[in-house]
């Protein structure tokens, strides 16, 4: 297995993969590995005053190891105290710090939905409820947004559409140049952050689909992450929202125009092992188009 990259900020920089912190790792040193203190600082400055949902302000601590009560695990702690617990000189945790840092409402919401969906799990089990498969899929679903997500922004309804049928060749290839002006695609998961160091032809996000207004495309850097942390937060604050894993759409993340050299030539999205066709019945395909109709 291959060993995680020594820290570099300039080859964070250039890539494009990254593009989504590249205003927040500039902030950092480019010698050292970020540090506690570090990320600590970057809370301190008021435009990144960052709180979670109980209203404590956010900080990040040493991660302590074994067996912890309900009230220190990592979610209900976050929530109940303000506290990240984070490992030293840890790439997973060092992604998840600065997604935090990216996009402080979203985690602030994600953490919320985590923390109220197992003090629900912890009330049905004490009620020795057995089937409550529907709380298990709300967490299912919030982890993997956390670890694998990939907001993916569109002011084109077609395109989207596309993408949820898999139709990679035509959405990626034939419409690239509509793929490049009006969708845009940003990781959200940590967990895919650090995949994004050693990017490999089989890499997935589950993207996240958010329609804008054209204009959008035209903001400065700045804007349109705050505009996005603001729309995910509020589309996740919304319980009847991502419910289940299948409301995610896989995203071979390596084929979006830009993202590497090698996707420059149609036979690139013949790879069928990485382009998989749809593999979603009829009648999720129809429900999915229905609701793409009323965004």
């Amino acid at each position: 297995m291959k060993q995680n990259p020594e820290w570099n900020r300039e080859a964070l920089l250039e890539s494009v993969i990254f593009h989504p912190m590249h205003p927040v790792i500039t902030d950092l040193d480019s010698g050292v590995f970020p540090t506690l203190q570090t990320l600590n600082h970057l809370l301190e400055r008021p435009i990144r005053s960052i709180k979670v949902k109980s209203g404590k302000p956010l900080r990040f601590v040493s991660q302590v190891g074994g067996k912890l009560p309900f009230e220190r695990q990592y979610e209900p702690r976050c929530y109940l105290e303000g506290v990240a617990p984070t490992r030293t000189n840890n790439w997973h945790d060092l992604f998840n710090a600065l997604v935090w840092l990216t996009f402080p409402e979203s985690k602030a919401t994600i953490n919320a939905r985590h923390y109220q969906a197992l003090v629900n799990q912890d009330r049905v089990d004490q009620a020795e409820i057995v089937n409550d498969s529907q709380r298990g899929a709300v967490r299912d679903v919030n982890t993997l947004l956390d670890e694998s997500g990939v907001i993916v922004v569109y002011s084109n309804a077609e395109l989207a559409g596309l993408l949820r049928d898999f139709q990679w060749k035509e959405l990626f290839w034939h419409r690239r140049e509509q793929v490049i002006a009006s969708m845009g695609f940003y990781i959200f998961g940590h967990g895919l952050y650090e995949k994004a160091l050693q990017p490999y032809v089989g890499m997935t996000g589950q993207g996240l689909l958010l329609a804008v207004e054209p204009a959008f495309f035209s903001w400065p850097v700045s804007r349109r992450l705050a505009h996005l942390d603001a729309m995910l937060a509020s589309h996740l604050d919304s319980s009847e929202n991502c419910r289940a894993t299948h409301d995610l759409s896989p995203v071979p993340l390596l084929g979006i125009p830009g993202w590497t050299p090698d996707n420059e030539n149609e036979q690139y999205y013949e790879n069928t092992e990485y382009f998989r066709p749809g593999r979603r019945s009829d009648k999720r395909t129809v429900r999915r188009n229905a609701n793409l109709a009323r965004d």
